[in-house]
């Protein structure tokens, strides 16, 4: 099991080419998730989006291993994810990791200042820092982005994600329209897919409903796939 890979649910977002709709940004929610990998389940994962302080918002993923290995090695992670919208992208303020898993700890801190256009990121031991680009968001609200892009009827996009040492140019379209089936319900879906060289997952929206897809499926380091069990708003 990769630990790491739990927590890559990787889309995002820029203006994706498209009709489009009025722009809406969505109220806060939970979403709950089965996480499975290679068919095995592996655990469960839970994203919540709430306002925060200073007219800011949060986004926060927790997933926690509950069956196999992940289990076993009492594999844990946080995301949480502060940002600004921008139109409805989701634009990084900060954003900060933590793993737990087989006694070991690993952190990552992002930070954006806006005021002087720069990004710093600790990463355990290792600090870097490198320019911030207007309308960027990172790891952790690229699924968010996308979907909100998707509710207003665009159907491919390029955006500026803030990593580890740069921001990294990612590319994504839509490549067709599909019923799945989920622990929530069965969903006529738009199939989002990376269409540049990293081409590792496809993620399963609908539009209009759910600002998160109701299916994701990745394939770094495993067949890893997680689906919504259920959608709520206070």
């Amino acid at each position: 099991m990769n630990p790491r890979t739990l927590l890559a649910a990787a889309l995002a977002l820029l203006p994706f080419a498209g009709t489009a709709a009025a722009a809406t940004t969505p109220q806060p929610f939970t979403a709950r998730y089965t996480v499975s990998q290679d068919g095995q389940p592996m655990g469960e994962a839970t994203v919540t989006l709430r306002a925060g302080p200073d007219g800011s918002w949060i986004l926060r993923k927790d997933t926690k291993g509950t069956a196999g290995l992940a289990a076993l090695l009492g594999a844990s992670t946080q995301e949480a994810s502060r940002f600004r919208w921008k139109g409805t992208v989701p634009e990084a303020i900060s954003y900060d990791y933590h793993l737990v898993a087989a006694g070991k700890d690993k952190r990552r801190h992002l930070q954006v200042d806006w005021a002087t256009r720069q990004v710093s990121v600790q990463d355990g031991k290792h600090a870097s820092s490198y320019p911030a680009q207007p309308g960027m968001v990172e790891r952790n609200t690229v699924p968010l982005a996308v979907g909100l892009a998707l509710g207003e009827g665009k159907r491919q996009l390029s955006l500026p994600v803030g990593v580890r040492q740069a921001v990294a140019a990612e590319s994504f379209k839509v490549a067709g329209s599909e019923t799945v089936k989920v622990p929530a319900g069965s969903f006529k879906a738009e199939r989002v897919e990376r269409s540049d060289s990293a081409r590792e997952f496809s993620a399963w929206y609908v539009p209009g409903r759910y600002p998160l897809p109701v299916k994701l499926a990745q394939s770094d380091g495993g067949s890893l796939v997680l689906e919504l069990v259920s959608y709520s708003q206070p």
